[in-house]
């Protein structure tokens, strides 16, 4: 059984006891969040209509918070001496899926 979720502005395929690298998500390492059903495999059966989706549950606990890879910015201007260096680390949160239930 697995199941294709939305998480922080992405489509992510899940399975139990997976791992995956969300947008930072509020909470504490140890939580416990719902994350929203797109589409659910189970066996032979797939459920895609929103009021069967509405039905499952997709259970995730927050492992805690990391970063992404550093990205390096370079502004330049020619011929003015202007030269500026930046660097960026996207915070992003580690969460392992503990359940998909069909409830209700």
């Amino acid at each position: 059984m697995y199941a294709i979720v939305r998480a922080g502005g992405r489509q992510e395929k899940v399975a139990v006891d997976d791992v995956l690298t969300v947008d930072r998500l509020a909470g504490e390492a140890g939580d416990t969040v719902k994350l929203q059903a797109l589409l659910v495999v189970d066996g032979d059966d797939i459920v895609s209509k929103a009021a069967e989706l509405a039905k499952y549950e997709i259970t995730a606990e927050i492992v805690g918070a990391v970063k992404g890879p550093k990205i390096n910015i370079m502004h330049y201007r020619n011929k003015t001496g202007y030269k500026r260096r930046m660097g960026h680390r996207q915070p992003y949160t580690e969460v392992k899926i503990t359940g998909i239930k069909a409830g209700k």
